[in-house]
């Protein structure tokens, strides 16, 4: 039996079980499960690989993208060594234990994707990343290489280089900046009368607004910019990607 699982904490709302075990039964892959593995301090992650023996591969979600890495004996150049965040974990044949960051993969992809469904060029926009947690460095590095403009809108700025905060956002930021990522999980179930504190009363027709929560399919963040007439988009596409993207990794 092969076992793959997700660590994070907490697991009460996993989209990576339903996923892959549907995904199984769909596409008859035997000798197979999936499980929720809660790890609520990152530094008890050694014990839960020893009281784990069978596991082949693992997902890594809030909190643990960053704390995990000194666990790690490597990651990979591509993606998790260059984004600093591991959501990916693959056990190498000699036991040894690769980070992957399958994030950036999903992210850009579904992005991609978005716009060219929207007849909009990459390189011709600006964004705001809504958060700086490990979400926001695969979304960061996915910009880069899609050469879109980003600033960071932190709550706390003064520990973000190059990051504004929400009292900065005028009407000519706003304005100027057309494409808004929400990376943090703000507005998630069962939070969902919450949302990031922008001004939407200054979106219009011409802002896309992309949100990494799927769970409410339309968050409180995305129907505001709709009312305003923005196009939306949520976190599923990307999640599915990521996926995805992981199985190949741990059966490559």
């Amino acid at each position: 039996m092969r076992v793959f699982g997700l660590i994070g904490y907490p697991l009460t709302h996993s989209f990576s079980k339903k996923y892959f075990t549907e995904k199984f039964e769909k596409e008859g892959i035997e000798n197979s499960r999936y499980e929720l593995l809660e790890l609520s301090d990152y530094h008890n992650f050694p014990e839960l690989i020893k009281a784990n023996p069978g596991l082949s591969g693992l997902n890594v979600t809030i909190p643990h993208k960053q704390n995990i890495i000194p666990f790690l004996d490597e990651l990979d150049a591509a993606s998790a060594a260059r984004i600093g965040a591991v959501n990916t974990i693959k056990f190498l044949p000699d036991g040894k234990l690769k980070g992957y960051n399958t994030d950036y993969y999903g992210f850009r992809i579904s992005l991609e994707q978005w716009l060219e469904s929207l007849k909009i060029v990459p390189n011709q926009l600006k964004s705001l990343v809504l958060g700086n947690g490990g979400a926001a460095k695969a979304v960061l590095a996915a910009l880069k290489d899609l050469q879109i403009e980003y600033t960071i809108v932190s709550r706390q700025p003064e520990h973000q280089s190059a990051a504004i905060s929400y009292h900065d956002l005028t009407a000519d930021v706003i304005a100027q900046h057309l494409l808004i990522i929400n990376t943090s999980p703000v507005g998630t179930y069962p939070k969902t009368e919450e949302c990031p504190a922008i001004p939407y009363d200054l979106l219009g027709a011409n802002h896309l607004l992309y949100d990494l929560v799927y769970n409410p399919a339309e968050t409180l963040f995305l129907k505001k910019g709709k009312e305003q007439g923005a196009q939306i988009h949520n976190g599923l596409p990307m999640l599915q990607l990521q996926a995805e993207k992981a199985w190949e990794i741990w059966n490559s």
